[in-house]
C-alpha cells in the first residue's frame, strides 16, 4: 500500500496548521489523496439505531465542518464520518491563530468558534451526495443567539433529513455560554425541544449528545439523567478539554481553547467508563478523545463504547491510520475471545447499582 502521508504530511506541516488543514481538504476534494484499502474484517461490524456500520471506526467532528469531503472520508476507510459543527448562520469563528499544533505532545489545541458557512450551504452540499456510507451532521449554535435551542432546531429541520444521525453539540469551549447548557435544567429543555424537532421530521434520525470531559461527578450524573429519560439515542464522550495537563511540553501549551490528541486519552476514556456506568449500557456511546492506535480504539470500546471515533491523531499520522486501527482492533478481538465487536463493549466499566 502506497503511504501517501508518509511524502506529503511532512511537507504539509510545514504551514501554520490551519492553512494545512485547508490544503488537505482542497487536496481531498480534488482527489488527489488515494483511497485506503476497502477491506473491512466482518467481526469489526456493528448495528445501530437501524443503520450498519461496515467498521467502528469514525471521523470526529471539526475536520470537515461544511460537509465538503465526507465521501472522500469514508475512502480512507472510516465507517463513518461526522460532519459540522454547523450554525444556522454563517460565522467566521475567531480571530486566527486558533489552531496550533502541538507536536512533542501528540496533541492539538483549538479555539475555533464554530467558524462554518451555514446551514443553506452544508445542507446543499449533502443534498448532492449519493447517500452512500453513513454521514452524521453536528449541529451548534451562533454566538449571538440568546435561545439556544432555536439554534439546534433549525439544525434538525435543516440537516435531519440529510443525515445519518444528528448530533447536539454544547461541548465546546469556544463559544462563551455553549458549556452551561450541559447543566440538567437547560439541558432537558434543550434536549426536549431539539427531540420534538426530530420527531416532527418525516424520516426517522437517531440523536445524540457530544459531553465535555471537564465534568463533575454530579453533573456526569444529570445529564446521564436526561439522556435517559430526555429521549437520546445516543452520548458522545468527550470533547476537547480546558485542563492542561502537567506533561505537556510544547511551546504552545498555554494556548486558550480546547485541547485534544494523545493527553486527552485516559480522561477521556475514564469519562466514557463512568458515563456507561450511570446509562447502565443502556445508550450507545461513541468514544473520542487520544485515540491514535488500534490499542487505544479497543480501551474506549472495553469502556463502554459502541463506537469510536478520531481527528487529531491524522495530524501526526495521516489517514493510513485508519487501516492500522481497524487491523490491530480486530486482531485484539480475536485474540480475547470475541467473536463481534458488540460483545466486547462495556467489558472493564460495570454497570452502576441499580
Amino acid at each position: 500500500m502506497f503511504d501517501y502521508f508518509r511524502i506529503a504530511g511532512p511537507l504539509v506541516r510545514l504551514f501554520p496548521a490551519e492553512l494545512a488543514h485547508n490544503l488537505t481538504v482542497a487536496a481531498l476534494k480534488t482527489g488527489l489523496v488515494p483511497h485506503q484499502p476497502s477491506y473491512n474484517d466482518p467481526i469489526l461490524a456493528t448495528r445501530l439505531w437501524g443503520r450498519d456500520f461496515k467498521n467502528p471506526v469514525g471521523l470526529a467532528a471539526g475536520f470537515d465542518k461544511n460537509a465538503e469531503v465526507p465521501d472522500a472520508m469514508l475512502g480512507q476507510g472510516f465507517g463513518f464520518v461526522e460532519i459540522g459543527s454547523v450554525t444556522p448562520r454563517p460565522q467566521p469563528g475567531n480571530p486566527r491563530p486558533r489552531l496550533f499544533r502541538l507536536t512533542p505532545d501528540r496533541a492539538v489545541i483549538n479555539r475555533m468558534g464554530f467558524n462554518n458557512q451555514g446551514l443553506e450551504v452544508v445542507a446543499g452540499r449533502l443534498a448532492k451526495r449519493r447517500r452512500g456510507g453513513i454521514v452524521g451532521a453536528n449541529l451548534g449554535k451562533n454566538k449571538t443567539t440568546e435561545d439556544a435551542a432555536s439554534d439546534y432546531e433549525k439544525g434538525v429541520r435543516a440537516l435531519g433529513p440529510l443525515a445519518d444521525y444528528l448530533v447536539i453539540n454544547v461541548s465546546s469551549p469556544n463559544t462563551p455560554g455553549l458549556r452551561a447548557l450541559q447543566g440538567k435544567e437547560p439541558l432537558a429543555e434543550l434536549v426536549g425541544r431539539t427531540r420534538a424537532a426530530v420527531d416532527a421530521l418525516a424520516v426517522k434520525v437517531p440523536l445524540l449528545l457530544k459531553i465535555a470531559p471537564d465534568l463533575t461527578a454530579e453533573d456526569l450524573k444529570d445529564i446521564a439523567e436526561v439522556a435517559l429519560e430526555g429521549g437520546l439515542d445516543g452520548l458522545i464522550v468527550s470533547n476537547t478539554t480546558i485542563t492542561r495537563p502537567d506533561s505537556l511540553i510544547s511551546e504552545h501549551r498555554g494556548e486558550t481553547g480546547g485541547l485534544s490528541g494523545a493527553p486527552l486519552l485516559d480522561l477521556s476514556t475514564e469519562v466514557l467508563r463512568e458515563v456507561y456506568r450511570l446509562t447502565q449500557g443502556k445508550l450507545p456511546l461513541i468514544g473520542v478523545g487520544g485515540i491514535a492506535s488500534g490499542a487505544d480504539a479497543y480501551a474506549k470500546i472495553r469502556a463502554g463504547a459502541s463506537l469510536v471515533q478520531l481527528y487529531s491523531a491524522l495530524v501526526y499520522q495521516g489517514t493510513g491510520l485508519v487501516t492500522h486501527i481497524k487491523t490491530e482492533l480486530a486482531a485484539s478481538l480475536r485474540r480475547d475471545g470475541f467473536t463481534c465487536l458488540q460483545d466486547a463493549v462495556g467489558v472493564d466499566a460495570g454497570r452502576a447499582a441499580e
